[in-house]
């Protein structure tokens, strides 16, 4: 059963559901509160990683929060990218 978290959350399940994969709260709720009529249609491609330079999966790593990307070669910060 999932718990009743309010207006602050549209989609309670789904919330519940991202936080037990380890989510923080911030992005569940993002992720929850968005309208998913408007994130479909919003999809597109996104080049693979191996295209991507050394900075900019650093970037993302980063950005993501990856600990210990600082001392990872190009190979590494894309399996923890995928991780």
């Amino acid at each position: 059963m999932t718990k009743n978290h309010g207006n602050s959350i549209k989609d309670d399940e789904q919330y519940e559901a991202l936080r037990d994969e380890g989510m923080s709260k911030k992005k569940a709720a993002r992720i929850a509160n968005s309208d998913r009529t408007q994130v479909a249609r919003r999809g597109g491609e996104s080049s693979r990683y191996e295209d991507w330079t050394k900075e900019e999966l650093y970037d993302k790593a980063q950005e993501v929060g990856i600990k210990g990307r600082s001392k990872m070669d190009k190979d590494e910060l894309i399996r923890a990218l995928r991780g």
